[in-house]
């Protein structure tokens, strides 16, 4: 029977374990399906554009620079179209003066490879500005042979491409920044505080293994949060750029000092958690006000991104944390063992990290937080 018992276990463990995996991969792809439309929109009009407008016979690099601008890093597209253009102008500039002076061939092209990329390091490019410097030092180097006029329609297609790129997703089609940071927000910050209430619910119950099953959770999505920072800053460039976006820059900006603060205060609850499974474990005592703290600390993340989405000054989330510190505090002033009372002082810093979160400077968010501990209101 207990082999039975279990071989279902495993089953329903395999069976979440898929639908959270394509649950993850839908989410993924909502998010994300727009870069693939903007990509094929923004090859085939610099396609066109290189091609039939400009009358360039080899537009191939047209397309590439524009699907490279739409692929960048969401949140630094506009600094990789610069780095893109500057790294073909510095590794046409190179790969000329040095094929005047070295001529072509096999260790022509390493080093003119090797002393382009080096000055892309010397001008403190990244990584796009020095691939672009070392591909074109290689197609100077390698082409102009064959093909002496290269560096005009080479430089021509950068720009092209580039600029088509940053038009497709700026004006043509940006993306919606509100829905799409909504798309990952509420996945991730629904499995924050769901997985506050769990451990809540586990100290209140008792069960060290449920609060080590919260800490594997946790583990397990944070990459969710990491995904919220980028999509933010990509949201946020869109509504400072894209005059069809201008009005939502207001909600971005408080998501987006918020995002880091929501991170700390993330990787902080999963030291909060530890800490509830060793006192579990230890089997001390837990004042009934130390799970209602960690409860109402859930529900304060909860109210902080409502309040974010809806555009409304985060009042409701500052007070909800503030009630789980004097909760937590209360507690604290009970029996109590020694881990507890960790997991009451790791409370205070997450929750000094969801009041900055919110907006509130550092020195009144450690005022609040301390005033709060003492009882006060």
């Amino acid at each position: 029977m207990r082999v039975a018992g279990d071989g279902q276990a495993t089953a329903a463990g395999a069976d979440s374990r898929l639908r959270r995996t394509g649950r993850e991969t839908y989410r993924r792809l909502q998010t994300y399906l727009i870069v693939a439309v903007q990509a094929g929109l923004a090859a085939t009009l610099s396609w066109v554009a290189a091609h039939e407008v400009l009358g360039n016979q080899d537009p191939t690099f047209a397309p590439a620079a524009a699907v490279g601008v739409i692929a960048a890093a969401l949140g630094n597209r506009a600094r990789r179209t610069v780095e893109l253009i500057a790294g073909v102008v510095l590794g046409i500039a190179v790969g000329d003066v040095l094929i005047g002076v070295l001529g072509t061939g096999a260790w022509q092209t390493g080093v003119i490879v090797f002393l382009a990329i080096a000055a892309a390091v010397l001008v403190r490019g990244g990584g796009a500005l020095m691939t672009q410097a070392g591909g074109t030092g290689v197609l100077v180097a390698t082409l102009t042979p064959t093909n002496p006029d290269l560096e005009l329609p080479r430089t021509v297609n950068a720009l092209v491409g580039g600029l088509v790129g940053l038009l497709v997703v700026l004006v043509v089609a940006p993306l919606n920044p509100l829905r799409t940071v909504r798309r990952v927000a509420d996945p991730a910050l629904d499995v924050f505080a769901r997985e506050m209430t769990a451990s809540a619910q586990a100290l209140a119950r008792g069960d060290a293994r449920a609060a080590e099953e919260v800490l594997d959770r946790m583990r397990a999505a944070e990459p969710e949060l990491d995904r919220l920072g980028e999509v933010v800053e990509a949201a946020e460039e869109v509504a400072r750029l894209s005059p069809l976006r201008w009005r939502r820059r207001r909600v971005l900006a408080a998501y987006r000092h918020g995002v880091e603060h929501m991170e700390r205060a993330f990787r902080n609850s999963r030291t909060l958690v530890r800490r509830v499974g060793t006192t579990l474990r230890d089997h001390e005592p837990v004042p009934p006000g130390l799970p209602a703290a960690v409860e109402r600390y859930g529900e304060a993340v909860r109210l902080l991104h409502r309040e974010f989405l809806a555009a409304r000054e985060p009042v409701a989330a500052r007070e909800r944390v503030l009630v789980a510190v004097r909760e937590a505090g209360e507690a604290c002033r009970q029996d109590m063992g020694f881990s507890g009372t960790i997991v009451v002082s790791q409370l205070r810093t997450v929750a000094n990290d969801l009041l900055r979160a919110t907006g509130v400077p550092r020195d009144e968010a450690r005022r609040l937080v301390r005033r709060a501990a003492a009882g006060h209101r």
